[in-house]
């Protein structure tokens, strides 16, 4: 009787499409559950191809590993560097590459150290990371790199650790580029509020710190009034945005950096029409999209998330197998601007 993938994960104790993806490297499994279905496939005598004969878990196939490591995996600005990450190791695992994914919800320095320090016991070929800019996170990066272990980050980046390239956007020329829109909006005159995420997030302090550069150098006329942080909460959004309309004086403009901009809907509701300031964001999301055909922003930036998600894995497999190194350090990503006339 011919063994079929549904009695494989019969006799496993999982699903058929968990068989399919470990079989074929295309998805994101614990190597142990991956060892399971290797050994039962060959005792039930099932016809694994040529170049799975050897259980990878064994470390005796040409498989390649690539960890990837992300945070705020339920953000909307995510919802295209997942699609990305996606595209791109479902092409790759014909090249016998496996992707193995950690996602954090927050940007939580212990998370993203407890995932490295997994991907670490793994054996990992390469690693693309999007990094939260912390002293335990610099150490645990560069002690990776030593290994050797090439090294791609992604979104954000932290200097001083070996890598073979940044993909993402320039933040702090995406900043400046803010700081040109503001000013454009406010005539050049009045007091801006800043707000960003997590001050751990070095993609969100590069953007503040080009707005803020490029207001001091060109534009004498508007200040900046506060930069806070909202931590990525919508309902921190709305409350930052009520308290300074209430207690700042002339706010004439309100940069969002991070997530959480939808609050940015329910504080301006409460405002008469006339105090309604010039607000520049970040991100082309549903939802931020919204905001901008309802006339609740005015300019957006988006970054080419998808670009975000699909180069690093692209480059460390060339690098991996067939030597081929980026020809730059760096790969930026458009700075896009949208209105909503141009979504």
């Amino acid at each position: 009787m011919k063994v079929t993938m549904q009695k494989i994960a019969d006799a496993v104790g999982v699903s058929r499409g968990t068989v399919d993806r470990a079989l074929h490297h295309r998805g994101r499994i614990s190597p142990e559950v991956e060892a399971r279905i290797f050994d039962a496939a060959r005792t039930m005598g099932y016809a694994l191809p040529e170049t799975d004969q050897e259980d990878p878990a064994a470390g005796g196939s040409k498989e390649i590993r690539i960890g990837v490591v992300t945070y705020l995996c339920n953000a909307g600005f995510m919802r295209e560097i997942n699609r990305g990450i996606a595209q791109a190791s479902e092409e790759l695992a014909e090249r016998g590459v496996r992707v193995i994914l950690k996602e954090s919800r927050a940007v939580d320095e212990k998370e993203q150290l407890k995932f490295l320090e997994e991907l670490d016991q793994m054996n990992l070929d390469g690693l693309a990371v999007m990094p939260i800019d912390t002293g335990a996170i610099r150490k645990k990066l560069y002690e990776l790199s030593e290994e050797p272990l090439p090294l791609v980050m992604f979104n954000s980046k932290l200097s001083g650790i070996p890598r073979l390239c940044y993909v993402g956007m320039d933040n702090f020329q995406s900043g400046r580029a803010a700081a040109g829109l503001m000013n454009m909006l406010t005539g050049g005159k009045g007091r801006i509020l800043v707000i960003t995420g997590s001050f751990g997030n070095q993609l969100n302090n590069a953007r503040v710190e080009g707005f803020a550069k490029e207001i001091k150098d060109s534009f004498p006329s508007l200040s900046i009034a506060a930069v806070q942080s909202s931590y990525d909460s919508e309902e921190e959004v709305k409350k930052i945005i009520e308290d300074a309309m209430q207690n700042l004086p002339e706010i004439s403009g309100i940069l969002v950096v991070s997530s959480g901009q939808t609050g940015i809907r329910d504080a301006l509701d409460a405002l008469p029409p006339d105090r309604r300031p010039a607000i520049v964001i970040y991100d082309q999301t549903p939802k931020n999209e919204k905001l901008l055909k309802d006339d609740m922003a005015d300019f957006l930036i988006d970054q080419s998330g998808f670009e975000q998600g699909y180069r690093p894995l692209h480059i460390l497999t060339n690098a991996i197998s067939r030597g081929i190194l980026p020809e730059k350090p760096e790969e930026y990503t458009e700075i896009s601007i949208r209105t909503k006339y141009n979504l």
